[in-house]
């Protein structure tokens, strides 16, 4: 007993130093040793990374970091901690309820329920307002280690069947962690805060919905609460904030009162695209040739290629189930292309390659099909039919880091065009589940290391790096460019994957300096991604006041009079005449009818006329979302207009 109670452990701090301390001291005596200051704001601890409750004992040496509540990672321990309230309050007013599992997710967390009926709004206030008084009383989280049959025994005399199917299915052997706050106590991996005071008050329940239990639609339909929880009431706020942001920028309610596009039954998942939403697609499109012009040659692809072609890419194996396939009368199996790149293999083999003519860059706006469950569709963001702005770069491995770095500053220079400036690149690694030797991978993710690091050094610190350990593509590793738009939220865009398997996969070789056939690397790289989803992006983050450059409808001209009727038409017929998108609006209604309809379809300019502009060739020109007019001279308010209306790379070709 003395030898246990002597062995010693060293704790190493952010700061860099180092304590000796027995083994099997709790975090809080860790911080009751350094400051009592400390282990008043400490809510757990992490060691080596791993978050821990702040009574549990330390049996090894490593990095301990004390957490305060304040710190980024307490945030989840707070919703974790809140939906366990959650729990008790719906069983404290409704005893007969049944909890299942309540796990957090993005900006909150949610509990599913075995109840006959849904849970209503007003039920949801007087959760919350249960859930207040729980937390105000104060109750401490405590952890006890059980054996399985007292778990089973506990559940069943509570009469809680799905806690005891969550029983069965841990493994055996795995410890059954119980977590009690007061009386209330479910079964729990942890870890918790101290209290359930370490919570706050800064959650909101938000909705409620039908989900199956465990997800399977043959099962039970049980009653899901979500809730939202913060670290402060203006961390709250702010949230809430964006979500109503986010519902006036709805890119779908936007999309029909702007006449961009619509969806319907007979088309599940595919875009209609009405005139106007064409306009910007193609302004879209053609933006982006402009960018790769001289950098990539433009290729297209087959949309219907035989089964053969997708068993010898491994996308047969790997993706079948979101292919959509035919089978014709002579037995022959094709699939809607889903990806553009062994089509773009199949044009590099096409001739012999030399060294010489590497790297070899083709770029397409290629249309493809996938099949995502119809609960997973949601307007322009995902879809089953859209467009990639896909393109493969077919490299040597010495060009493999040059190329990479090429492609990320055509990326960042995309993203600030449409005035996106920030920007995160996150290095997707190796997933469980891939093709591939190791080695290939070791030296694939070996470079891609190397030039997240340029990457982040020539920014200046501006773009922010980060690892997603095992979310790689199954051939290679990737970059995933993730953008924030204008009320905060983020955007996974841009990719740019290392592929050592396709070209082995479908014998594509160059002829080296040696005249020996050599694999090429293959690199596949979308900036947009989905054009679709990007313009869905960009209307949300505009909130339809697209920059003059991209809007559908740039001008209209509006008579105050019918006697202006004329010179309105005049001005219509010069602004189009000079490239701008422009229409009339002499219909016989008040000019305040007619500022309010263009105004709620987004319309940037609206030029108003009456019989004085008609006598002084001028224009008085009004913008989207201000009430303030300018008269200008017609000739200078084009001039104005054009320059205005220029794309921001011809511009800079202008201006060069």
């Amino acid at each position: 007993m003395n030898d246990i109670a002597a062995a010693q452990i060293t704790l190493t701090f952010p700061d860099g130093n180092s304590r000796e301390y027995d083994a099997g001291v709790t975090g809080l005596q860790v911080a009751e040793s350094i400051a009592k200051s400390l282990a008043k704001k400490s809510v757990a601890y992490a060691l080596d990374g791993e978050l821990r409750d702040i009574v549990d004992p330390i049996e090894t040496s490593g990095a301990l970091e004390l957490v305060m509540r304040s710190d980024e990672r307490a945030l989840e321990l707070i919703r974790h901690d809140c939906a366990h309230v959650m729990a008790e309050a719906v069983q404290e007013l409704w005893p007969e309820t049944q909890v299942t599992i309540g796990p957090v997710i993005e900006n909150g967390f949610y509990y599913d329920f075995a109840r006959d009926e849904p849970f209503t709004a007003e039920e949801l206030i007087t959760i919350e307002k249960k859930m207040r008084q729980i937390i105000g009383r104060n109750e401490k989280f405590t952890k006890e280690v059980w054996a399985r049959e007292d778990a089973i025994a506990h559940f069943e005399k509570l009469g809680e069947k799905y806690k005891i199917e969550l029983v069965d299915a841990i493994p055996e052997g795995e410890s059954i962690k119980m977590y009690s706050q007061g009386k209330w106590m479910d079964m729990c991996r942890g870890p918790h805060m101290r209290s359930t005071n370490d919570i706050g008050t800064s959650f909101k329940l938000m909705s409620v919905a039908g989900a199956y239990w465990r997800g399977d639609s043959d099962n039970t339909m049980l009653t899901r609460i979500y809730g939202t929880a913060w670290a402060d009431d203006k961390q709250l706020k702010q949230y809430l904030f964006m979500l109503e942001e986010a519902q006036k920028r709805d890119h779908r309610k936007l999309g029909r009162e702007m006449d961009l596009f619509h969806f319907q039954e007979e088309g599940p998942g595919v875009v209609f695209w009405h005139a106007k939403g064409w306009r910007v697609f193609q302004s879209l499109v053609n933006y982006m040739r402009r960018r790769l012009d001289g950098v990539y040659e433009e290729v297209n692809a087959p949309q219907v290629l035989d089964k053969a072609m997708w068993e010898t890419s491994g996308h047969w194996e790997w993706y079948h189930e979101n292919m959509f396939t035919t089978e014709t009368e002579d037995g022959r199996v094709f699939a809607l292309k889903p990806m553009n790149c062994p089509g773009h293999v199949a044009i590099f083999k096409h001739g012999l390659k030399s060294y010489r003519d590497l790297p070899v860059r083709y770029a397409e706006f290629g249309t493809v099909h996938r099949y995502e469950p119809s609960g997973a569709l949601h307007g322009l963001m995902r879809v089953r039919g859209f467009t990639q702005d896909d393109a493969h770069v077919f490299c040597t491995e010495d060009q493999l880091a040059q190329e990479c770095l090429r492609i990320n500053d055509l990326i960042l220079s995309v993203y600030e065009d449409f005035g996106f400036a920030e920007v995160e690149v996150l290095l997707s690694t190796r997933p469980e589940k891939r093709v591939g030797d190791d080695a290939s991978w070791d030296h694939a993710e070996e470079v891609m290391h190397k030039v997240l690091k340029q990457i982040e050094e020539q920014s200046g610190g501006k773009i922010k790096v980060g690892i997603n350990e095992g979310e790689g593509a199954f051939y290679g590793p990737k970059f995933e460019y993730v953008l924030k738009d204008a009320i905060g939220r983020s955007w996974q865009c841009g990719t740019t994957q290392v592929d050592f398997n396709l070209p082995e996969r479908f014998n594509a070789f160059y002829i080296d300096s040696n005249s020996e056939k050599v694999k090429p690397v293959m690199v596949h790289r979308a900036i947009c991604g989905s054009m679709e989803r990007f313009l869905g992006i960009l209307i949300e983050n505009f909130a339809g006041r697209f920059p003059l450059w991209l809007a559908p409808h740039q001008v209209v001209v509006a008579s105050i009079t019918e006697g202006a009727n004329a010179y309105t038409q005049e001005v219509t017929a010069k602004l189009k005449a000079a490239g701008l998108i422009a229409t009339s609006d002499i219909r016989n209604e008040k000019i305040n009818y007619k500022v309010r309809e263009h105004s709620v379809a987004k319309v940037p300019v609206i030029m108003v006329c009456g019989e004085r502009e008609a006598q002084e060739g001028s224009v008085n020109i009004r913008r989207l979302g201000s009430k303030a007019t300018t008269s200008m001279n017609l000739d200078d308010a084009i001039a104005s207009l054009l320059e205005e209306a220029m794309p921001p790379d011809l511009k800079r070709l202008k201006n060069a």
